[in-house]
């Protein structure tokens, strides 16, 4: 097996945060030439191939370049690689660096032992995944195969993630009356004070249930993060806003909790913000999940809080696998196992080997 830990540590020493990955996707191509893969780059991705001995199905490991910012409080330069023992420290070696150089190194090592026995291996390192404008849609479209099962590249531990939650954003909005806050109090009728309607149903969207559980995701999750009103200290808010994030399950369309929201409360107006990341599930009766336990089976299998570009591939027989701990994902003095990543590159290859049979 070619090592990948060098490749993620060249990675890693090349910023590739989201809008200049260019760097990285010319780090990456050069090096996939070099180990005698087929590299397809364009604006979209860039796509390494490995063709089987005879027809099949296509197989695609997907995952993206682009990390988020390096932001602060970091113990060591985040675009240095440095080595920790067994750790490389850095912005992307987790999420999702060592994804892309594991998958890399494994579609290196099939196509040094003759490739697979039928179909072909497809990695698909696309851009701008931490961002609205991930271009994962677009290199699919481009693909000139369609998927038969992807296994997108995420750190998850090396444990196969079989259903991740989705995340629909919503603005409530309330109307209120601007006036005088001197005048406000003797005013009769009292003026509509948009932070008090708001407050009302806040504190009612406690109490929205919606009862259709997901037997991995468990219950939707409905969390405000944001809320904002007032124009001035002596001034009734004429308005009122608050950002619901809520991470949703396959239990329920991204309408019907969007209608639910609607119904429960009592002033809000309720506007989608973004409704496009909806949640994803591996199917029953799996091929790609049973390829996976034939090759691990301590294989444990769990559902994911976070969202990826599965959202893209969910009518296609995916599970998100990867190396690195996802809880160390964007955070200062991010981190991934190095035995873990070389571990990383022998399983997929083993899953496109049985996959590919």
């Amino acid at each position: 097996m070619i090592d990948a830990v060098e490749l993620l540590l060249a990675l890693v020493r090349t910023p590739s945060p989201s809008g200049s990955e260019g760097g990285a996707a010319e780090l990456l191509a050069g090096w996939a030439r070099r180990h005698g893969l087929a590299v397809e780059h364009d604006d979209a991705a860039l796509r390494l191939t490995v063709e089987g001995r005879r027809p099949g199905p296509t197989l695609l490991l997907a995952s993206h370049l682009d990390t988020v910012p390096a932001g602060e409080g970091w113990s060591v330069d985040p675009v240095a690689g440095v080595g920790d023992g067994d750790r490389l420290i850095g912005r992307g070696a987790a999420d999702a660096k060592a994804s892309v150089a594991a998958m890399a190194a494994a579609a290196a090592g099939l196509a040094a032992a003759g490739g697979p026995v039928s179909g072909r291996l497809v990695v698909l390192a696309t851009y701008g995944e931490e961002t609205r404008d991930t271009t994962m849609p677009e290199a699919l479209r481009r693909l000139p195969w369609r998927p038969d099962a992807a296994v997108v590249g995420e750190p998850t531990s090396l444990q196969p993630c079989i259903a991740q939650r989705g995340q629909l954003l919503l603005r409530l909005v309330w109307m209120g009356e601007q006036v005088h806050a001197g005048w406000a109090a003797g005013r009769l009728p009292r003026p509509t004070n948009a932070i008090e309607v708001a407050a009302h149903d806040l504190v009612r969207l406690g109490g929205l249930r919606l009862e259709r559980s997901h037997a991995a995701l468990g219950e939707v999750a409905v969390t405000p993060t944001m809320l904002q009103a007032g124009i001035a200290r002596n001034v009734t808010p004429p308005r009122c806003e608050a950002v619901l994030d809520v991470r949703t399950t396959p239990a329920y369309s991204h309408a019907e909790v969007v209608d639910a929201v609607r119904g429960h409360l009592e002033h809000a107006v309720v506007e989608v913000i973004s409704d496009r990341l909806v949640p994803a599930e591996t199917p029953a009766g799996s091929r790609l999940l049973a390829a996976v336990r034939v090759v691990r089976p301590d294989a444990a299998p769990f559902a994911s809080p976070t969202c990826s570009d599965w959202v893209f591939l969910r009518d296609v027989d995916t599970v998100k696998l990867g190396p690195g701990d996802s809880r160390v994902s964007h955070t200062a003095d991010e981190w991934v196992e190095l035995g873990e990543v070389r571990r990383g590159a022998a399983l997929y290859a083993a899953v496109a080997e049985e996959y590919l049979r």
